[in-house]
């Protein structure tokens, strides 16, 4: 298992918010060098719990619908959905361990 998973406006439905298990969502853009901090440790996550949680990557401007529906105003912002709904959010850069809790928190 592992690698995160690129979604789009037209897969966020499908992709997140009908997943059976919670979905950690980075949304991120190209010229965000928090976002490229953040990158290699969710790809950790994902390999170290994904059989927990599904971890996705929407490019907020390749797919400007569901950033603008979930108020998404500064990248890297990471948030969780479970069934269906956000449940925790964060906003810049953060270690590992933070990431990690702030899936755990849902688990």
């Amino acid at each position: 298992m592992g690698a995160t998973k690129a979604v789009t406006d037209a897969s966020f439905a499908s992709d997140v918010l009908k997943s059976d298990k919670p979905v950690l969502v980075d949304f991120w853009a190209e010229w965000c060098g928090p976002c490229r901090k953040v990158s290699p440790l969710l790809e950790e996550i994902a390999g170290e719990m994904g059989d927990q949680v599904t971890i996705v990557k929407l490019n907020i401007d390749e797919n400007p619908e569901t950033a603008r529906a979930y108020r998404v105003m500064s990248v890297p912002t990471l948030t969780v959905f479970k069934n269906g709904e956000p449940v925790q959010s964060i906003a810049g850069a953060k270690p590992k361990g933070e990431l990690v809790k702030l899936i755990e928190s849902v688990l």
